[in-house]
């Protein structure tokens, strides 16, 4: 069995006078250590799927399991990415990342240490004490890998981390991300409307169709291309021709769309 399946997942939105179904038959596996992404056009279902594996709320059908487990009943081995930081601004940024220990009860000296060392790995040494208003958004980017990588996730859910940052600091961030997952052998899970970032960071890239979200078409990465950074990816030939295919699938969903 693989790390994460994903079996004949379904889901409806409902309204007192509606019903809006937003996935179709939805199948996918993942391999431990695996990066995916899920790319597609507006109205795909990319962010519902990813909060389903979350364990924000169940499918209306089909079942999840990760690690054996489901995502409802063990949310400890999820860790979760958004667009924006959402560190708490009256809080200091030690405070910020010692935050989902403390909420599973596993704030010790030593998983503070941990987390700690951490930052400074990621380039953030000096500012704990600091709280967000006195970072710049992709310092603040930083610490919010800090806070998620902190309870160890088994799991790496990351809902387009990077869309809100400039287009140097985002080349920065993929690069920091890419390697940290790497050293740190975490299976993640991008969602992303950025074809180049999805080649650039992946293993696989699960392209969705729309009304309702169902699977397209699985491309693999070449192999070249995933053990190079995010940055160097973007200078290959392959880069390039993947690019085309992609792109061209997507602009003929979005035609029929």
């Amino acid at each position: 069995m693989s790390f994460l399946e994903v079996k004949q997942v379904a889901h409806f939105y409902f309204t007192p006078s509606t019903s809006t179904k937003a996935l179709e038959d939805i199948s996918f596996s993942i391999e431990e250590g695996e990066f995916i992404s899920l790319l597609g056009p507006s109205g795909c279902g990319k962010t519902t799927m990813l909060s389903i594996l979350a364990g924000l709320f169940p499918p209306t059908s089909g079942s999840i399991m990760i690690d054996h487990e489901s995502p409802e009943t063990n949310s400890n081995l999820i860790g979760y990415m958004l667009q924006q930081d959402y560190l708490f601004p009256w809080k200091t940024i030690e405070e910020n990342i010692f935050l989902g220990l403390k909420l599973n009860g596993r704030l010790n000296e030593e998983t503070k240490k941990n987390a700690l060392l951490f930052l400074k790995q990621i380039g953030l040494e000096g500012v704990e004490k600091q709280f967000p208003r006195q970072l710049s958004g992709g310092m603040r980017q930083r610490a919010a890998l800090a806070r998620t990588m902190a309870v160890n996730p088994k799991l790496l859910l990351l809902d387009e981390p990077f869309s809100a940052l400039d287009y140097q600091t985002k080349l920065k961030l993929e690069d920091l991300v890419f390697e940290t997952l790497r050293a740190y052998k975490k299976t993640a899970i991008l969602v992303t409307h950025d074809i180049g970032e999805a080649i650039s960071m992946s293993d696989r890239i699960v392209l969705f169709s729309a009304k309702p979200g169902r699977i397209h078409r699985i491309f693999d990465v070449p192999e070249e291309l995933r053990h190079v950074t995010p940055f160097e990816v973007r200078g290959k030939e392959a880069y390039n021709d993947i690019f085309q295919t992609i792109w061209k699938e997507l602009e003929s969903l979005e035609e029929l769309n």
